[in-house]
């Protein structure tokens, strides 16, 4: 096809020069009167000529009234003016060739006749007058030609799929980057060895799932993973967003969503991927108030083409989200994507093995403990590892440090959990003691209470966008589950700073706002969600967080319970945020002193690490009281 277009562009090509040089012939290049050269001698000794034009083997020039009547009755023809003067409209012109003639100059200037010498335009000045336009014409016309052709990115090329295709020698991911979801691999082995082995499955008749639905929250490595399955199994990775299939024009989706498994049939065994698949994915008929959409249509064929297809040629098709909620139900049931992998947050084993693969190209210390920064992320997944390593490295080298130390992971940690560190923010000093004793109230009731996770750093430097200091918790294991009495305890623990303003200044400010609607959450989720309360008992106000297609979003939301009821909850929220709010101050009041002196000595020193913290509660609690 495409040897075919270069043929009929060619033609055309040929054509167009043609008609441009017969142009130039017969309208562009002026028409002249040839003469010999006899005549010519003649007509400047009779003044019959003037300015003329000598080149190297021409004269050209204008034909005077004598010039003509004597060319008329040199030639017997007395109509020869009339026809001159009709064919020149103006004044006739004339052209001979020229002869080695060295008087002509004298006669010239005998005669008082003009004339002016020029170079003769060679062939190739001639040629390049012509075809340096012409090339430029055809460059431009090849240009336009392909934007409405069938080239990539042209007009005619919108309905073809976007998707990128990746051989295994690009793919380069295997499962040892990835690390973390050991339960995801486990699941997706299966499909490697069925793009490896396919008749071992096809013998004993089972059918492989026709498709693989990656959910999970963001970062934890969905699009890794699924490129580690094509790396593995050796075969072609076509990879697309959801966004991909939809543009301006109608119909275009469907088209494209053709294309994309017309080419995977053709490079079969082969994995697709689409990321990010509620773009494309979302479940129909949520606006009942508008037609058939685009987005829908796409949807159609996605599923049309998904039902169609034949699994037994080896396409596996691969998707990743994370708001299968709302994907529509006729995408994932069996038969389509029949097979859900969840890839879920790491856990301290999984954050360490992550921390090693990004840490392979780093140069670190020795007195780097992977294991000690890994339970210093907890709930972070692999892009928050990631990017902590890279600021380490980056501070590092900032500080022309050869290798990255601890204290560069401890300060990356800080950054990206609280923000970039800002020790330029001038405080006054009546606000940096408040914050002072704001964050030790924090610190001090988590010591306290015996369910709560240890203080790991406490600060009053500003950081990120509005906090003016930090009291930063580590827990010692991963948790799944919490108890109400450390709900409570952990209630406590956020109103702890506003308790110790109440404790020393006799004031509150607005620093413990967050603390406040954090305290609140945890309260409300208590009573309504988790049946906490003794005075409503095991019962849930919470409706079931079902799939947005299985609600109208016209249907208004409504509550279970009547406005007694809701009157009650809000009291029992109330009743615990106030009971927190008591258990902190009264643990803060016998604390007093130690209060007052650790509040100190961090308007001294603006950091104190847990352990500085809890050495120093311990060798409080082992003084003998004072006399007061």
């Amino acid at each position: 096809m495409a040897g075919q277009n270069t043929r009929v562009s060619l033609w055309y090509f040929l054509a167009l020069l043609v008609i441009l040089l017969l142009a130039q012939q017969y309208f562009v290049t002026p028409r002249q009167e040839s003469i010999n050269y006899s005549d010519f001698r003649k007509l400047v000794e009779l003044k019959g000529v003037d300015d003329l034009v000598i080149s190297t083997d021409k004269i050209e020039g204008r034909l005077l009234p004598e010039g003509v009547a004597y060319l008329s009755k040199a030639r017997k023809d007395p109509n020869l003016a009339q026809k001159l003067k009709e064919q020149f409209k103006k004044e006739p012109m004339f052209s001979t060739v020229r002869l080695e003639d060295p008087d002509l100059i004298k006669l010239l200037e005998k005669q008082g006749i003009k004339y002016q010498a020029v170079l003769e335009k060679t062939w190739i000045t001639s040629l390049l007058a012509w075809v340096l336009p012409m090339l430029l014409l055809v460059a431009i016309w090849i240009y336009f030609f392909r934007k409405i052709g069938t080239g990539a990115g042209g007009l005619m090329s919108v309905g073809k799929s976007k998707a990128k295709l990746y051989v295994e020698t690009e793919t380069k991911v295997t499962f040892a980057d990835v690390a973390g979801v050991e339960e995801a691999e486990e699941e997706l082995k299966e499909i490697i060895e069925f793009l490896k082995t396919p008749a071992k499955f096809q013998a004993l008749g089972g059918n492989i799932p026709k498709g693989v639905l990656v959910v999970g929250p963001p970062g934890t490595g969905k699009t890794l993973l699924a490129r580690a399955v094509a790396g593995e199994a050796g075969v072609p990775f076509l990879s697309l967003s959801g966004s991909d299939f939809v543009e301006m024009f109608v119909g275009v989706g469907a088209a494209r969503v053709r294309d994309l498994f017309a080419q995977a049939q053709e490079k079969a065994p082969c994995i697709i991927f689409i990321d990010e698949l509620d773009a494309v994915g979302k479940a129909r008929g949520l606006s009942p108030m508008s037609g058939p959409e685009e987005r829908e249509n796409t949807l159609n064929q996605l599923l049309s083409e998904m039902d169609g297809f034949d699994t037994r040629k080896g396409v596996i098709i691969m998707a990743a989200t994370n708001r299968p909620e709302i994907l529509d139900p006729a995408l994932i049931r069996p038969g389509r994507f029949d097979r859900h992998v969840l890839v879920d947050r790491p856990s301290l084993k999984g954050r360490e093995d992550i921390l090693k693969i990004h840490t392979r190209k780093v140069k670190l210390s020795p007195e780097v403990n992977l294991n000690t920064l890994a339970a210093r992320t907890p709930g972070m997944v692999g892009a928050d590892l990631a990017n902590i390593v890279n600021e380490a490295a980056l501070l590092a080298a900032r500080k022309d440090k050869t290798a990255v130390e601890m204290d560069d992971f401890e300060e990356a940690i800080d950054r990206v959990v609280a923000g970039l560190e800002k020790r330029n923010r001038l405080m006054n000093p009546r606000e940096k003691e408040i914050v002072a004793y704001h964050e030790t109230g924090h610190a001090l009731v988590a010591e306290a209470l015996p369910t709560t996770d240890p203080v790991h750093r406490v600060s009053i430097i500003p950081r990120g966008i509005g906090a003016l200091g930090y009291t930063m918790q580590l827990p010692t294991e991963d948790r799944y589950l919490m108890t109400r009495t450390e709900l409570e305890d952990r209630m406590a623990v956020m109103l702890g700073g506003r308790a110790a303003e109440e404790v020393h200044f006799q004031e509150i400010s607005t620093g413990a706002q967050n603390d406040l609607y954090r305290a609140t959450d945890i309260a409300r989720s208590m009573i309504r969600e988790y049946g906490m309360s003794e005075k409503l008992g095991p019962i849930t106000f919470e409706r079931e967080r079902r799939p947005l297609f299985l609600e109208s979003i016209m249907s208004p939301s409504t509550k279970d319970y009547s406005e007694t009821t809701a009157q009650e909850i809000d009291q029992e929220v109330s009743h615990l945020v106030e009971r927190a709010h008591r258990r902190a101050r009264e643990i803060l009041e016998q604390r007093r002193e130690t209060l007052e002196q650790v509040a100190q000595v961090l308007l001294e020193k603006e950091v104190i690490e847990g352990d500085e913290l809890r050495q120093f509660l311990n060798n409080t609690a082992n003084q003998p009281p004072s006399s007061e």
